[in-house]
């Protein structure tokens, strides 16, 4: 989730993501990776090459305002809206998510439609059952991403619209940012833990692009 606060740390720099070309037919398949709260999609550079060189098309959506102050469902908009955009509205996808944008791809998908077309989700350091840290900022997608919210009730009741979709979520004991970390066990999905120092670096863990490049081949 708020991966951003190490950003001085690890100075990802942003940029604009690039647009998978549309008249190009991927050889593997597409692939939509969610970035989190208060970034850009740029931390996706490490997974998306390994990706694109296995013959995936990657789109990288914007989720504007990343600080969800809005709430995450104009997010989710969003979302479906790039989605539709670059692979139209029918192309069946895979989507791989960070933190908060776990929960933004959990609304499209059991809200908007988007299981009908998504192959399979992956999450990463998602906080499932919200984080504490949440409590730190005030905005009313933070809000939301609190335990016990509303938001994150309502992804629990429609959680049966994602049908059999396989699902993967992934987590760090050591993350600081979602807490308790087991936050992101989600009952509905594969869990598996990895020991990545820092919520940030789940997405260049080797342990973890490899796992997820595996099971997005099989």
């Amino acid at each position: 989730m708020f991966a951003s606060l190490f950003a001085s740390l690890l100075t990802v720099a942003s940029g604009h993501a690039r647009k998978p070309d549309a008249a190009q037919a991927p050889t593997a398949g597409r692939v939509v990776l969610v970035h989190g709260f208060l970034e850009t999609g740029s931390a996706f550079k490490p997974l998306r090459k390994r990706l694109e060189d296995r013959g995936f098309a990657c789109l990288v959506p914007k989720l504007r305002p990343s600080d969800g102050r809005g709430g995450l469902e104009p997010l989710a908009q969003g979302l479906k809206e790039e989605i539709d955009a670059a692979f139209g509205p029918e192309q069946p996808i895979h989507i791989v998510a960070f933190s908060m944008g776990g929960l933004v791809s959990r609304h499209y998908l059991q809200n908007l439609g988007g299981a009908a077309r998504c192959a399979k989700l992956f999450t990463i350091a998602s906080p499932h059952n919200g984080t504490r840290t949440a409590w730190l900022y005030p905005t009313k997608g933070a809000i939301q991403m609190r335990p016990g919210s509303g938001f994150l009730e309502n992804l629990r009741k429609t959680e049966a619209n994602l049908g059999g979709m396989p699902i993967v979520s992934y987590r760090t004991p050591m993350d600081l940012m979602i807490l308790p970390a087991n936050s992101s066990v989600w009952e509905r999905a594969e869990n598996f833990q990895y020991p990545v120092l820092l919520h940030p670096l789940m997405l260049t863990s080797a342990s973890v692009m490899k796992d997820v490049e595996k099971r997005l081949l099989e």
